[in-house]
């Protein structure tokens, strides 16, 4: 292994110790022999399969037969879920194939981060994972399940169907992919028309039809965004087959690999040949492994808060120092918009997620020795599934990758590190992708310009005021106050200033999309503007210091100053506010710290 690595993992052994002992523990007092609903009541189980056909009542009745929860994210309006319309039927056939049952245990919501960029629904973003989380755990909590599979790919649908499996981590369970789009538009020329907009220079009508041809069909969008980053890590982790996360949804491949994982499912259940529950596939190793992945391909920030929240719910306690110095140590062997001019189909057409493993794997930098869902040892992810005479057959990847300026090797990567980075100052503590940020913009020292709603930038851009160097200090977005929304609508307007030659940076307690690209953006920034951060205290025109080579992160003032700022009481604006004003103020204490993964009013060594 290589050392960075193998020191990172042991420091996250260690200080999990406790933490993942008690998550341990309970997963062996909730384990079974035999089927789980055997111990339900008459009627509780007739409850349970009143409304099944008789074939399946019968299986179910009998107590020999695994039945296979299926919880699923499906909704037209999101084109990544729409495709999951048809799935239950098919999975329900897969498992009677093999003699099991399923059932659809639970829908969860999936609300779309493209849709509600730059609106009030983004208020709801960040909380819908917890909501996901709860209703996952709320439909496997009937004890009628003795696996599940999980239906789900976009931004926080992902992530909350992890941790509120994890919360019944001595089931098995896989998640099922369905697969991006297919290429529209270039990304690129996606984003030169939006900046065109912003600088009034076309119409919407122009713009709508640039959008339209490039998120045109059902599938994931196909930029490196969250999503993406979601089937990436999944896969890395072992908790989806190999090489399933980037299939086309009409591609006949795609229907062969949702069935063989409902197969696999019921293979990995208690009455299987192969027991293996999520709560011991996801440790510590396989934790590293996502991280890992991660930043050698540019991975979205957004995963620097979910892959900590998820990993408080197996009792695993990491932060940012460590996905900081991994990333110090790990090399950037991908470019996929917006860490290059590639989408998704290009990248899995050049080698892929195989190659990607072996390489990473071959070079120390991923731990092989853990289970997955298709088996012991993380080596079987470096084969690829082929359809063979309609059977699907694993095949090993590519050695070399078919397109070097998509996919590379260790030995030859597009920079050393993987562009992650954490941020220090005075200002506290952030994260900063710059994988896509090129060298010459990697530092910024420049007045700011402080607002505390993202759509006041535009009136200001427009007029002129913002043709300067400048760091746009966006305060009162953290989770406590608005939930955390992503501000992509400020990306068209700062790439348009740096296009003018302008130094210039974000800073925000908030978040940006996963598609942050050119723009350095500190963002997540903690402690947030509710809780008394200095990011409440910055003022127009303060000197700050975004240095993403050295990772400071400072407001240049006066020792005096500085002191008297401390001091000072603000008055900020009622900042829960918006469409989900009642929910939000309700529930927001169930939103986790971006940074520790504990919740914002609970201990941080409390497990998540």
């Amino acid at each position: 292994m290589h050392a960075v690595v193998q020191s990172v993992t042991d420091r996250i052994i260690e200080r999990s110790k406790v933490s993942r002992a008690k998550y341990l523990a309970a997963l062996d007092e909730a384990k079974q022999n035999g089927v789980h609903r055997s111990s339900l009541s008459c009627g509780n189980l007739a409850h349970g399969f009143a409304a099944c056909n008789p074939d399946d009542k019968q299986s179910i009745k009998g107590l020999t037969k695994a039945n296979i929860g299926i919880v699923t994210s499906f909704n037209d309006m999101l084109s990544a879920h729409q495709p999951y319309e048809t799935y239950p039927d098919l999975l329900k056939q897969a498992c009677a194939e093999i003699g099991s049952v399923a059932q659809v245990a639970a829908g969860v919501p999936a609300m779309c981060d493209g849709v509600t960029q730059g609106q009030p629904g983004m208020e709801l973003s960040l909380l819908s994972r917890e909501v996901i989380a709860m209703s996952t755990a709320i439909g496997l909590s009937h004890n009628m399940f003795d696996g599940a599979l999980l239906l789900g790919i976009c931004d926080k649908i992902v992530p909350g169907l992890l941790i509120g499996a994890l919360s019944f981590g001595h089931l098995p369970m896989l998640f099922v992919p369905a697969g991006p789009m297919k290429s529209g538009i270039p990304n690129k020329e996606k984003a030169r028309i939006r900046q065109k907009f912003a600088q009034g220079l076309i119409d919407r009508t122009a713009l709508l039809e640039a959008e339209s041809a490039s998120y045109h069909s059902a599938g994931t969008c196909t930029f490196y965004g969250t999503a993406n980053s979601n089937q990436l890590m999944l896969e890395v982790m072992g908790l989806q087959l190999p090489g399933s996360s980037f299939v086309n949804p009409d591609d006949p491949l795609r229907e062969a690999l949702s069935k063989t994982a409902a197969k696999q499912a019921c293979r990995l259940t208690e009455m299987g040949t192969q027991y293996s529950p999520i709560g011991e596939i996801v440790n510590e190793k396989s934790i590293v492994n996502g991280i890992v992945a991660l930043l050698a391909t540019g991975g979205s920030t957004n995963l620097t808060m979910h892959i900590v929240a998820a990993a408080r719910a197996a009792g695993v306690i990491i932060n940012w120092d460590d996905f900081s110095e991994l990333s110090d140590a790990v090399p950037l062997v991908a470019r996929v918009y917006p860490n290059g001019h590639a989408d998704i189909n290009h990248f899995h057409a050049a080698g892929g997620m195989a190659f990607l493993i072996k390489e990473l794997l071959d070079a120390g930098m991923l731990h092989e020795n853990v289970n997955t869902v298709a088996g012991q040892g993380l080596r079987r992810y470096t084969q690829e599934p082929r359809l063979i005479d309609g059977e699907i057959k694993w095949v090993d990847g590519q050695a070399t990758s078919l397109d070097s300026e998509v996919l590379t090797s260790v030995a030859n990567p597009f920079q050393a590190n993987g562009g992650l980075k954490l941020l220090k100052g005075n200002l506290g503590r952030a994260v900063i992708k710059v994988s896509a940020v090129s060298e010459q913009h990697r530092v910024v020292e420049a007045p700011a310009v402080v607002i505390d709603d993202q759509n006041k930038l535009e009136a200001i851009f427009k007029s002129g005021d913002l043709d300067k160097d400048c760091v746009v200090v966006v305060k009162g977005q953290g989770p406590k106050a608005v939930g955390m929304p992503e501000l992509h609508k400020l990306t068209p307007i700062l790439g348009t200033l740096q296009d003018r030659g302008f130094k210039v940076a974000l800073l925000t307690d908030g978040r940006m999309s996963g598609a942050s690209g050119k723009v350095p953006a500190a963002i997540h920034l903690t402690p947030e503007a509710l809780d008394g951060g200095l990011i409440s205290k910055v003022q127009s025109g303060d000197m700050i210091r975004v240095d993403a080579l050295t990772g400071d992160l400072t407001l240049l003032v006066s020792d005096a100053e500085l002191e008297a700022r401390v001091a000072e009481k603000v008055e900020l604006r009622d900042t829960n506010y918006g469409m989900g004003r009642e929910l939000f103020g309700a529930l927001r204490s169930n939103l986790s710290s971006p940074e520790t993964g504990a919740r914002c009013t609970s201990a941080i060594d409390e497990i998540y």
